[in-house]
């Protein structure tokens, strides 16, 4: 990950004394809830590395749980999270882990509610900056910064074909698109990050395709 400016080390507005422990912690709680899609009722948080060591002390606990519930990391409201998660009937319950992460600062949280369950890692670079290294098992890189939308779908010939054209129909300029798969011919995950937003019409024009099962538009962070 390259920084642009100084500002990208120095950090975000922030609620918090680390860009990595708490501002960044707040970016992958929120881009968590935007692959989740909705306010979660539980969420299941495990801290690896550093992120294990002192997120009591840093605040981190409470920077995720302010993601999770679609704070903004400069939000005031974000050092009352607990407080804020228990008015609003979301169940938090966290846990560390002393498994080896690719990444000191890791966390991995798994969002549920009536409706599914979705499981995310992330990592704090440093600077508020983050990286989503993981959805639902499939890997990933997204970093909030740009445009993204995922596509789970069918691993079925000419998919990946029929999503293209409705970008070329639209005149609309892919700037990158990363495709995992679990198995042949099983579920997918396609990762396609744009110049500009992607409006809800072309989301469900792609969820109107064959062996299309779900489009997310996430918003940047």
């Amino acid at each position: 990950m390259k920084y642009r400016s100084v500002f990208d080390i120095i950090g975000p507005i922030m609620i918090g004394p680390s860009s990595s422990h708490t501002a960044g912690a707040a970016r992958i709680g929120l881009m968590s809830r935007n692959v989740f899609g909705r306010q979660p009722k539980k969420a299941e948080i495990t801290f690896l590395g550093s992120f294990a060591q002192t997120y009591k002390g840093h605040g981190t606990d409470i920077a995720i749980i302010g993601g999770i519930l679609g704070l903004n990391t400069y939000d005031e409201r974000m050092v009352e999270a607990h407080q804020l998660a228990k008015e609003l009937g979301v169940e938090i319950k966290m846990s560390v882990s002393d498994d080896e992460p690719n990444h000191p600062n890791t966390a991995i949280i798994t969002l549920s509610d009536e409706q599914g369950e979705t499981t995310v890692e992330g990592i704090s670079i440093g600077g508020g900056k983050i990286v989503i290294t993981s959805i639902n098992g499939f890997t990933s890189r997204i970093s909030g910064e740009v445009p993204t939308i995922l596509v789970k779908h069918q691993d079925r010939s000419g998919v990946v074909a029929s999503i293209t054209e409705v970008f070329a129909e639209r005149d609309l300029n892919i700037a990158y698109l990363e495709l995992a798969r679990k198995s042949k011919g099983g579920q997918a995950l396609m990762i396609i990050e744009t110049d500009y937003p992607m409006d809800k019409a072309l989301c469900k024009q792609i969820e109107s395709l064959p062996f299309i099962e779900k489009v997310v538009r996430l918003e940047t962070i």
